[in-house]
């Protein structure tokens, strides 16, 4: 079964930081990919990207499913772009240099420029996103998120949603060979078509299930009094260390680092054409 978007449990550096320290690293981190169109920070980040996965143990097969999904929808989004916007790069940069045709779907380095750094910003963005979730065990980010002040009911619901993905990932496998027993195919021998009705059809006992499921751990919750007291004690609490402050000081000064290079070019944009 494909592993789509959940906890997987490696001996790392990254692992052994506290789901609170990686959760504010990821904001941070997605605050100064996001306020900038900097090339040279937004080529930065996902060198640093790959070298945090390497130290993760995190290898690109665990995540190859949704990281293939994820690019099929920023290559479709970015010729979108320019079917409806083929010069939004010259107006962003004001200038106009033409590469290829003419007319209104001229090819122009600015916008050739512009789709860059587009892209550049998902590619600085995705990588720390699967890595926060591939490496925080839920449990233990809800304790984390408590520690900083989140109200412990809400900081539960976030680790019963990501304790949830793969026990829907299960269930929709198991639906799905329920249903080619039944005589459904739904292998790469089938169109795109049929695949795509096999999979609306395994949608409404799935979200039948996942209904059955959510009111058993909401009775099994509520016979238990959750909710009930102010404060509640974590099993998975984990204290901040030395390494926790520094890796939310070194994301700071990325974002910092943003604001500056914002200021410096006097815009969001970084514009070699003047």
């Amino acid at each position: 079964m494909t592993n789509l978007f959940n906890y997987i449990e490696k001996p790392s550096p990254i692992h052994n930081l506290s789901g609170a320290t990686k959760f504010i690293c990821l904001l941070l981190w997605s605050f100064a990919a996001m306020s900038t169109y900097d090339t040279r920070l937004l080529i930065a980040l996902p060198i640093i990207s790959i070298f945090l996965f390497k130290i993760s143990r995190i290898k690109l097969k665990d995540v190859s499913f949704i990281l293939t999904f994820i690019l099929v929808f920023l290559l479709l989004n970015t010729i979108m772009i320019y079917i409806f916007s083929p010069h939004h790069g010259t107006e962003v940069y004001g200038t106009c240099t033409v590469i290829l045709g003419s007319g209104k779907y001229s090819l122009t380095k600015e916008q050739l420029f512009y789709h860059l750094n587009y892209t550049l910003k998902y590619i600085s963005t995705i990588p720390i996103v699967l890595l926060f979730v591939t490496t925080t065990n839920p449990s233990e980010f809800a304790a984390s998120l408590n520690k900083i002040g989140v109200k412990y009911s809400i900081a539960y619901s976030v680790a019963l949603a990501l304790r949830y993905i793969p026990d829907v990932q299960r269930e929709y496998h198991e639906i799905s060979l329920a249903q080619q027993a039944r005589g459904i195919e739904m292998s790469k021998k089938a169109s795109l078509v049929n695949r795509l009705k096999g999979a609306s059809a395994i949608l409404i006992p799935l979200i039948l299930s996942s209904m059955d499921k959510i009111e058993i751990v909401s009775n099994a919750m509520e016979l238990r009094g959750f909710g009930k007291n102010k404060k509640r004690t974590w099993y998975m609490g984990r204290k901040f260390r030395s390494i926790d402050y520094i890796c939310i000081v070194l994301c700071l000064l990325l974002l910092v680092v943003s604001i500056v290079l914002t200021k410096v070019n006097g815009s969001r944009f970084y514009n070699p054409f003047v």
